[in-house]
């Protein structure tokens, strides 16, 4: 009788040490599926989000009065849209959206959704025995776009104001930078040319064909000569091919509204970055024209004494990282990037 009382004694202690072994086994399970799954779910939504608010961003950055760049519609549409697109499942529950026009911010918050539980609950498996049933998973991504203000150019040309203003999205123009005053209103130079002495190319960066333009300082050097830089043949080449496959290379330029000094010492004041659409061009030395007249720049050939670009300035959203962002301006080129915060 003593005998079987001590194994009737450890049996209910082994029974003991199970049930205190299970709770600890499910724990781990939990921490190992549940939150595994919740992690899963949160990246999902994560992505949705970003792609939403860099979405809504690019759409408002292109033209913020279309009737696109609105909460109602975006929260609606876009959003849903591309938060559903990043769910393995293709639901989810774009709960709100913050947009503000005049300071180019919006944010997405975004939330999980399983059919048959509460909108941004995630149904839980083994936390379950532990008394959790669901957990609320949601995130919330913001963007915000303007114009730029800093970033490298990927040709050291820069473009008169005049130019620019009142001709974003407009037909295809000869933007000169010697020979004939075919814009005489846009050149400070005399004899047409925007910088007195000859033409000026923007210095570049050492090694580079373009140069890290800063409009907060204002100005930019200048580099004389009249044949493209040696070290801008592989861009040209770039554009040749692009254009040869029938897309036309876009392309941020700085923008100056006045010129001052002569030669290597002459001093572009800049005031913007626009985008241009490149066709064409036509510089001195071996290699440097590209001219399709009866595809690509027709009437608006640069030719004889005319050295320049053949193009047209567009609207443009970049998504590049190189920039630093301003407020927008007029001039058509905005950036969007992924931001810290809400509007």
């Amino acid at each position: 009788m003593r005998r079987m009382n001590q194994k009737s004694d450890e049996r209910g202690a082994v029974a003991v040490i199970v049930a205190i072994l299970l709770v600890a086994l499910l724990g781990f399970a939990a921490i190992a599926v549940d939150v595994g799954m919740l992690y899963a779910e949160k990246a999902q939504l994560r992505n949705g989000a970003d792609a939403a608010a860099l979405s809504i961003a690019q759409t408002c950055a292109y033209n913020s009065e279309d009737t696109k760049c609105s909460t109602s519609i975006m929260s609606g549409s876009l959003a849903k849209q591309m938060v559903d697109a990043n769910a393995l499942d293709n639901q989810s529950n774009p709960s709100n959206v913050t947009l503000n026009k005049t300071a180019g911010k919006v944010s997405v918050t975004a939330g999980a959704l399983e059919a048959g539980t509460t909108s941004n609950k995630v149904s839980l498996l083994f936390a379950r025995a532990l008394g959790f049933d669901d957990a609320e998973v949601t995130v919330t991504s913001s963007a915000a776009w303007g114009s730029p203000i800093a970033g490298e150019t990927p040709f050291p040309i820069a473009f008169s104001i005049c130019q620019v203003q009142g001709h974003v999205g407009g037909g295809l123009q000869v933007l000169q930078s010697h020979g004939s005053n075919a814009n005489p209103d846009c050149n400070y130079g005399p004899s047409g040319q925007t910088v007195p002495g000859g033409f000026g190319w923007l210095a570049p960066d050492p090694g580079n064909c373009g140069a890290l333009i800063d409009i907060a300082f204002d100005e930019a050097d200048s580099n004389p000569g009249n044949a493209a830089p040696s070290n801008c043949t592989a861009t040209l080449d770039r554009w040749k091919a692009a254009i040869n496959a029938g897309t036309y290379p876009i392309v941020v330029l700085p923008v100056f509204y006045k010129v001052t000094g002569t030669g290597s010492g002459a001093v572009y004041d800049l005031q913007s970055f626009a985008a241009y659409e490149v066709h064409g061009w036509y510089f001195s030395g071996g290699g440097n024209s590209f001219h399709n007249t009866a595809t690509d720049v027709g009437s608006a050939a640069c030719t004889n004494d005319c050295r320049g670009i053949v193009g047209k300035f567009v609207k443009y959203v970049s998504l590049a990282d190189g920039y630093t962002m301003g407020a927008p301006n007029v001039n058509g080129t905005n950036v969007v990037q992924l931001t810290l915060g809400a509007p």
